[in-house]
């Protein structure tokens, strides 16, 4: 099969790192620009010297031009840009005829008011929002498929909406009971230099964070209301703790009056028996970081309390794999036609 012409525009950060680390083997993609205002003129492999000698780590990186990225050839592009910066280059890429994974935020979001709110400034492309797909592979992969630009949903909201949406759209849970206490890796934060994230200032510390309004609430907010059919509130509470990556999520809910406890887990079963990339833990299963990080699994697991009456959802990613980069690659795959686990297969 004839590789994919492939650009990663943002190739420096660490989502941009991980892409590089997932797509240099990926066997059907060649790599034919990475761009980095800061570390333009460089050769890849001086910038990452963990790629020297793989297939296409003699690459130079450039200014993200679009024109001269199109000039490339290159058919598909992954932009790992911040916010606000992801949308024009997107909108000049898409009209040279390139397909967009953008795993910023800037097209996550549906209505371009509610970007304005968390983002605080208006959306810089409100007309392709419409067009963008939220790119969940294990819920839209169809729209996927046929996409143009898919919007890759951010770490936090994947650990959370994977485990609720099968049991919102069945009915199982009470939409106002919701909660969510999730706990990061200070990669999520990204590379970028702020005290806060300094080494002594997160090693053998925890501390919760971007309260009581993280950006990340619109679009798990959104999705959420979508599954459940009205709009729904969650209460969000995400922590910064010390290790380089991986995501742990707790979310707990009421179920609805005469629900039993096991239609969560068959509602769970239905839903991902063949989800390639995500592991049932069962009732009683509570994911760990440890099994999860550097690959592009979501580990979900469940149990019912009967004194409090709540269900407790357990879920574990890579905020960096099947939280950014690893599920753009599977969005790829999908775009493509091309084996789900492509450029995926490590454990």
């Amino acid at each position: 099969m004839q590789r994919i012409k492939t650009a990663i525009v943002g190739a420096s950060g660490y989502t941009g790192m991980e892409l590089l680390r997932l797509l240099l083997v990926h066997p059907q993609v060649e790599l034919v620009a990475v761009t980095s205002r800061q570390e333009a003129g460089k050769p890849l492999s001086q910038v990452f010297p963990r790629f020297a000698k793989a297939p296409g780590a003699g690459l130079t990186f450039t200014e993200p031009d679009p024109e001269a990225i199109a000039a490339t050839g290159a058919e598909v592009a992954f932009l790992a840009l911040p916010h606000g910066v992801a949308a024009p280059i997107a909108r000049a890429l898409l009209e040279r005829g390139l397909r967009v994974i953008d795993l910023s935020a800037d097209f996550r979001l549906r209505d371009p008011a509610v970007y304005a709110e968390f983002y605080g400034h208006e959306h810089p492309a409100p007309d392709l929002l419409e067009s963008a797909v939220y790119g969940l592979p294990e819920l839209r992969a169809a729209a996927i498929r046929g996409a143009r630009l898919v919007a890759a949903p951010g770490c936090y909201p994947t650990s959370i909406l994977l485990p609720l949406l099968p049991l919102l759209r069945a009915k199982l849970l009470d939409p106002a009971s919701l909660v969510a206490n999730s706990l990061s890796g200070v990669s999520g934060a990204g590379r970028k230099p702020d005290l806060s994230l300094l080494f002594c200032e997160c090693h053998e510390s925890v501390r919760a964070y971007g309260i009581p309004k993280h950006r990340h609430l619109s679009e798990i907010e959104q999705e959420l209301s979508l599954a459940a059919g009205s709009p729904v509130v969650l209460t969000f509470i995400p922590h910064l703790i010390p290790v380089n990556s991986g995501i742990l999520t707790t979310t707990t809910a009421m179920l609805r009056q005469g629900v039993a406890p096991e239609a969560v887990g068959e509602a769970l079963d239905a839903a991902y028996a063949d989800a390639t990339f995500v592991r049932l833990l069962g009732r009683g299963g509570c994911a760990d970081t440890k099994h999860v990080t550097r690959t592009n699994f979501i580990d979900i697991g469940w149990q019912h309390d009967p004194r409090s009456g709540r269900i407790l959802l357990f879920s574990a990613e890579d905020n960096l794999g099947k939280g950014a980069s690893g599920q753009a690659v599977q969005c790829f795959n999908l775009m493509f036609g091309l084996d789900p686990t492509g450029g995926l297969q490590n454990f």
